[in-house]
């Protein structure tokens, strides 16, 4: 592999496994808005846990999908011909 390409190749792994973990981190703050919510209008809180596991589930594929991407390109790098 080009000397070039692996070290842009680690920089964005790098890239996309911190800003992944850094956006899921501020998403999961909506928790805190959840338990607010409930605490305001306790009889809203099934609706208001449905909708939060779903969001919970699609803040946790956002990371997952980013290391899925990184170690393609570490391991299995398609650009690298």
């Amino acid at each position: 592999m080009d000397p070039v390409l692996g070290g842009y190749t680690v920089i964005a792994v790098a890239l996309l496994i911190g800003l992944g973990a850094l956006g899921t981190g501020i998403g999961f703050a909506i928790g805190g808005k959840f338990l607010e919510g409930v605490a305001r209008q306790p009889e809203l809180g099934s609706q208001l846990q449905t909708r939060m596991f779903i969001v919970a589930g699609l803040l946790d594929a956002i990371p997952m999908i980013g290391v899925g991407i990184a170690m393609l390109l570490l391991f299995a790098n398609p650009l690298a011909g």
